[in-house]
């Protein structure tokens, strides 16, 4: 391998491992949601605002993060997000009333918020156009391992040594690897210094640029389709719903959540492979996903006497957990459709999608299930997931959209001779007006 080659993989290696600690963090508190309940004495809704929050604090950075990656570059973006979710996870820690655990959970969305856009851009600094969509699934990967360590370790090390020394000890880690990220990450492409006299008009340009191009809104799209139930499972409502909804063990329960993060460190690198190879089945792929995961949740909010059967459950987990693979192929869509420049800002735009609807779906099932619970766990579970399928049946129409709109935009570009990212042929369907 050359040097330079060498270098990169060095580079992205560091980088990726506080990706990795920003998923352990954001999932932390998927297996610790009942001891949360009972430490800050919190009914359902009021235990989803922990979640809701703080994705939503997730959300509205993304944009944010894109501008200050393009603006100052990833090292500087990276190490500040690590001393934030150190910071956030140790006031977690201690913590024992409600407001300051809410403060704690929205000081560490936005630590987390600043990781996967600038890993990106490192990605796409330093490696080849070609090999983006490989990396990035690898990316996001390898990051789904933190959610694999905060299942059932996590779960193990709350049991044995409590809530704050567990907490304490992830936040210091953290807050300490930012020293390592700022002596070993370096941009790979030159960052312009802060201008101060840069204008809010230019900024907004930058951000509607990125949005007003088709392949920027279709990559929304798909992360606001693919991403979400997964995610929404395992931060916050999977653990409840399989404990009080299911009968499960406490135990069991976290081994079943950890099949979301096995299908995604499983399917990363296949999905990411595929679309590196075939690049214009990308969105094909995204409908056959989030066709199938209509089905799944068709098949367990629909079962006879919402009791369903362990092996079904397994099965319906670990074809959701491909949407996390799956949300990888908007950030190609972002990096194919957008000039190196932007890139940064397109990735944080479409990263806003999965989060958006994460925030939507987990208070919505919140609300329902305080609405619902004099109906007794089973039903009204059932029940408040149906907010789901409502947001996933509105991410399916809204791609499908996109999707058309987007070809379009190629098959104009190629007709006046333009280099186009992905050679597609054109179907009876496309013309059909969007």
């Amino acid at each position: 391998m050359q040097a330079p080659a060498r270098h990169a993989l060095a580079v992205w290696a560091v980088a990726v491992l506080v990706y990795l600690a920003a998923v352990f963090h954001r999932t932390s508190l998927g297996v610790a949601s009942l001891e949360a309940a009972d430490r800050f004495q919190l009914g359902p809704a009021a235990l989803g605002t922990f979640t809701v929050l703080q994705i939503g604090v997730y959300a509205l950075m993304q944009v944010p993060t894109g501008l200050l990656v393009d603006r100052f570059g990833p090292r500087r973006v990276l190490t500040a997000a690590a001393v934030l979710m150190g910071l956030g996870q140790l006031l977690f820690a201690v913590a024992t009333s409600y407001p300051l655990g809410l403060l704690a959970r929205a000081v560490l969305g936005v630590g987390d918020a600043m990781t996967f856009v600038s890993v990106l851009r490192l990605v796409a600094t330093h490696f080849p156009a070609r090999r983006y969509a490989v990396l990035a699934s690898f990316t996001a990967a390898l990051g789904a391992l933190g959610n694999l360590v905060s299942t059932v370790p996590l779960s193990v090390l709350l049991a044995n040594v409590g809530w704050t020394a567990t907490f304490a000890v992830a936040g210091g880690a953290t807050a300490l690897y930012a020293v390592v990220l700022a002596l070993r990450v370096r941009d790979g492409a030159p960052v312009a210094e802060p201008d101060a006299t840069q204008s809010l008009r230019s900024v907004l340009g930058q951000v509607r640029g990125a949005w007003a191009t088709p392949g920027t809104r279709l990559g929304f799209w798909v992360h606001f389709s693919t991403m979400f139930a997964p995610a929404m499972l395992g931060l916050l409502w999977g653990f409840p719903y399989l404990v009080r909804a299911q009968g499960m063990s406490e135990p069991a329960a976290g081994l079943l959540l950890g099949i979301l993060v096995v299908g995604q460190v499983v399917g990363g690198p296949l999905v990411g492979a595929a679309i590196g190879r075939w690049p214009e089945w990308r969105t094909p792929l995204v409908m056959g996903y989030l066709t199938a995961a209509l089905g799944v949740w068709a098949v367990l909010l629909g079962w006879p006497g919402g009791r369903v059967p362990g092996l079904v459950l397994v099965a319906g987990f670990a074809l959701l957990s491909l949407g996390g693979p799956a949300s990888t192929i908007a950030f190609a869509l972002a990096r194919d459709y957008n000039p190196l420049r932007r890139v940064g800002t397109a990735t944080g735009v479409v990263n806003v999608g999965g989060f958006v609807a994460i925030t939507v779906s987990a208070l919505a099932v919140g609300l329902l299930l305080s609405a619902f619970d004099p109906l007794g766990p089973r039903t009204a579970y059932r029940l408040a997931l149906l907010a789901v399928v409502v947001v996933l049946l509105g991410g399916l129409w809204r791609t499908s959209v996109w999707w058309r709109r987007a070809r379009a935009a190629v098959f104009d570009a190629a007709a006046r001779g333009e280099e186009v990212p992905v050679r597609i042929r054109r179907r009876a369907w496309d013309l059909a007006p969007a």
